[in-house]
């Protein structure tokens, strides 16, 4: 039986240090994986990805090295940005945000931006360089070409002062709420968002809260700032749930408009 073909991630700053015959020096860690946990030997076949749309097929030499088997300018595969662009926009927690970060890249989010709010409970125990590692991780494990984008957390009022209103860009931003009468589903309002623009939407931002929930302010001050508030569903929802929740439903749609 011929053996997977595994992909590694290799950033395009390393790969332009690779030499004129192709052959590019392993980290330690992209070593060890190669050799302790998928138990490839010299000569074996693997792929590179760049996490910016490309891929070529690769050949472990040996402990230390590989080889690129199409020139650096040629790729076996490449795919252009998706459009729609997804955002998540999702307060850490003090549970499962770990969770949050690998199940985002999974199910394609194109942006991660990791917020602070007034009831946020774990401010001083942020761990941005831990949860890049995890989005590498998910992007080779669930063979995405593209790595998505992982901001600094940022406190929700500074990002909602950044954003300019949607009317400006083609841009949809939804709000995911609760205890509020009449709000749309997420879905039906993604299809009102498309059918009232203008012109192809760009990017989808969903916004989903700590879990003490959004403060009044806060609910008042996004709709200031144009966004749409929206629910995923009938019931409460934990705060790593309801970003995992919202985040399929934002994929599920691109998939099918596309």
């Amino acid at each position: 039986m011929a053996r997977e073909c595994r992909r590694v991630l290799i950033p395009p700053v390393r790969l332009r240090e690779m030499d004129a015959q192709g052959c590019l020096a392993l980290s330690p860690e992209h070593s060890r994986y190669l050799r302790k946990v998928l138990r490839y030997s010299p000569g074996d076949r693997f792929a590179v990805v760049d996490g910016a749309g490309h891929l070529w097929d690769a050949e472990l030499l040996d402990h230390h090295q590989a080889r690129l088997l199409q020139p650096l300018e040629q790729p076996f595969l490449q795919e252009a940005l998706p459009r729609p662009a997804l955002v998540l926009v999702a307060a850490v927690v003090k549970r499962d945000f770990e969770l949050v970060v690998r199940m985002a890249v999974e199910l394609g989010v194109d942006r991660l931006v990791p917020i602070t709010c007034e009831r946020t409970a774990v401010l001083g125990q942020l761990r941005p360089e831990r949860w890049q590692t995890i989005a590498e991780e998910a992007a080779e494990q669930c063979e995405r070409l593209w790595l998505p984008q992982l901001d600094p957390p940022i406190p929700l009022t500074q990002l909602l002062s950044l954003e300019p209103p949607a009317s400006q860009r083609a841009v949809a931003r939804f709000w995911a709420t609760t205890r509020q009468e009449g709000l749309p589903l997420l879905s039906q309002a993604l299809h009102n968002a498309a059918e009232g623009a203008s012109q192809p939407l760009q990017e989808l931002w969903l916004a989903c809260g700590p879990e003490g929930g959004w403060s009044s302010a806060e609910e008042a001050r996004s709709a200031e700032a144009g966004w749409t508030p929206v629910q995923l569903g009938s019931t409460i929802l934990r705060s790593s749930t309801a970003c995992v929740a919202g985040a399929a439903l934002l994929s599920q749609w691109r998939a099918a408009a596309g």
